[in-house]
């Protein structure tokens, strides 16, 4: 099946590391301090968001009085502890870093996360040399679900958009990569079933885990 692809990127939060569950908490304690409480409505109006257009809307939304950079520089601080010592990979991602790269092919990623954080994790990991372009959504005009972080990444590797397969974890993510002309394939995370069940419509393919990844990516004679 590496035939058909010779780049594959991924998205990092929810996609390559089990993190998703750090955000409510940080959310919860930043308001806290500004004696506000989280809104329902919160984690969807953020979905695919660069790390610095959330802290654009968080800014006007709760009428913040901190700059966008000290916002960001927060954010930065409340979660470094869990980047550097509790988040994980999701089950099976060295194993199936190992078998791709082990075939050549190149390897990218395309994050809403911010670089501080994206480098510190990827370095606890020791994976920092596995990938060929690693970019953040802070980079490009505008975040997911518009395609520009991966055709960015796409264009660092050298690699037609429709030669990629993106790993991704939410629909807005999903809609940049198709609008970006490249095929997806939806991982499993934390997501309701209502998300499960639009990350389904929208991607090519929706797996349980990178074990699954392995065999498809093995076995698959499409």
């Amino acid at each position: 099946m590496d035939n058909r692809f010779d780049a594959i990127i991924f998205d990092l939060d929810g996609t390559l590391i089990d993190s998703m569950w750090v955000w409510p908490e940080i959310d919860q304690a930043f308001l806290k301090k500004y004696n506000l409480t989280v809104p329902d409505d919160l984690e969807e109006e953020l979905e695919g968001m660069s790390f610095t257009e959330s802290a654009v809307y968080f800014k006007n939304r709760f009428h913040i009085e901190d700059s966008v950079e000290v916002i960001k520089k927060t954010w930065n601080e409340m979660a470094w502890n869990f980047y550097t010592n509790h988040i994980q990979l999701k089950e099976g991602a060295a194993q199936f870093l190992d078998l791709v790269r082990k075939r050549h092919l190149k390897l990218g990623i395309a994050t809403s996360n911010s670089i501080e954080l994206v480098t510190a994790i990827l370095e606890r990991f020791g994976i920092t040399d596995f990938f060929h372009s690693i970019r953040t959504s802070c980079e490009v005009e505008k975040g997911k679900p518009h395609p520009y972080i991966f055709l960015k990444v796409a264009e660092d590797l050298e690699v037609a958009p429709d030669r990629c397969l993106v790993f991704e974890d939410i629909p807005n993510g999903v809609i940049a990569a198709k609008a970006a002309g490249m095929e997806v394939w939806a991982i499993e995370d934390r997501q309701d079933e209502k998300i499960r069940k639009e990350l389904k419509r929208l991607a090519d393919r929706f797996i349980q885990d990178y074990q699954e990844a392995i065999q498809r990516f093995i076995n698959s004679k499409e």
